[in-house]
């Protein structure tokens, strides 16, 4: 067993200002807000102006965990920022985020893309490099600005998706048996084309031609992503218990991805577990991918669902396919 642990010491997050409700959405294409909220109980969504970058929210949530850990920009050895909406192609957002933190130029910075499970991928790579030893302190970031890939016109993903980060800091405890204490990561690479943007790559380009045909905005086969979400996420949190000898009834909060809620309701069906237990923040903010879980694990600490020697299970789902789950014990 580890001699040490690697711990959550701070959290914090950031939504823009702008609220764009389910009776915006329906100006623009042709849905309502009763259709909306019936399909994926969601009610509005942040979106971040055209001056705001994924990096400029970063920032903000970044800055947030710092003051609510209490540790300095210049105590971090290590940043791992999860997206898929990256300022540039290249260079990773990550570096951009030190620079403009002041973060030490020996930190080691990239980004991680798993879509909405690259939260749980950037904490468990954290926690791993923190535990080699050859790193002290990590700032874990998840950040996206969705609406820049977002197809306004395309009535069934335009109103799933929405903008936001959620940051944590991570570092040691000498404490045994808290924190991060196992993962459980996977991925379904067959299924690559049911959640895909297909332009902007090397396998196709960006071309006038690709722009007029959309393929830099999000395509999702909808109906076949909410089957197998519902059967991998319950899967992924099964395999995490069973890993570690628990039983569902002995987590006391599950942060699910919040894609949608008919999701979060079939995985509390299937784990016997009352949805109270789950948090739920979909309804206020959309799918905001690998920004979901860090921002609603904020949001439960500083909401009191949190509480010292709890267990808390993440569990999430995305693109690529990938899925992952996590326990902590704060």
């Amino acid at each position: 067993m580890p001699t040490r642990s690697t711990v959550i010491l701070g959290t914090g997050s950031y939504a823009p200002d702008r609220i764009l409700t389910n009776e915006d959405v329906a100006k623009m294409v042709d849905t309502s807000d009763e259709w909306i909220r019936a399909r994926s109980g969601i009610r509005e969504r942040r979106i971040a102006g055209p001056d705001e970058a994924t990096s400029d929210l970063a920032i903000q949530a970044a800055r947030r965990a710092f003051e609510d850990s209490g540790v300095k920009a210049s105590e971090i050895d290590l940043v791992v920022v999860a997206t898929v909406t990256p300022d540039y192609p290249m260079p990773s957002t990550a570096c951009i985020i030190q620079h403009k933190l002041g973060i030490p130029s020996t930190a080691a910075c990239f980004d991680v893309n798993a879509a909405c499970s690259g939260f749980i991928y950037a904490i468990d790579t954290a926690c791993a490099m923190i535990s080699s030893g050859r790193y002290s302190k990590a700032l874990v970031i998840g950040a996206e600005k969705l609406s820049s890939v977002v197809d306004w016109q395309d009535r069934g993903t335009c109103m799933l998706f929405g903008d936001g980060a959620g940051a944590v800091v991570i570092g040691v405890s000498p404490k045994r048996g808290i924190g991060l204490i196992g993962t459980k990561l996977g991925s379904l690479g067959e299924d690559t084309d049911l959640l895909i943007i297909p332009g902007g790559g090397s396998r196709t380009p960006t071309t006038p031609d690709s722009i007029a045909r959309g393929e830099q905005f999000i395509k999702m086969k909808g109906k076949e992503v909410f089957k197998l979400a519902v059967r991998v996420m319950e899967e992924a949190a099964r395999d995490i218990l069973e890993q570690h000898g628990l039983a569902a009834h002995q987590i006391d909060l599950v942060i699910p991805h919040q894609a949608n809620l008919r999701i979060i309701d079939a995985i509390a069906q299937y784990l016997e577990l009352p949805v109270e237990r789950f948090f739920v923040n979909v309804d206020r903010y959309g799918n905001t991918s690998a920004a979901s879980i860090p921002i609603a694990l904020d949001e439960a600490r500083k909401a009191g669902r949190i509480k010292q020697g709890e267990l808390t299970l993440l569990v999430a789902f995305g693109a690529g396919l990938t899925y992952g789950s996590a326990l902590i014990r704060w």
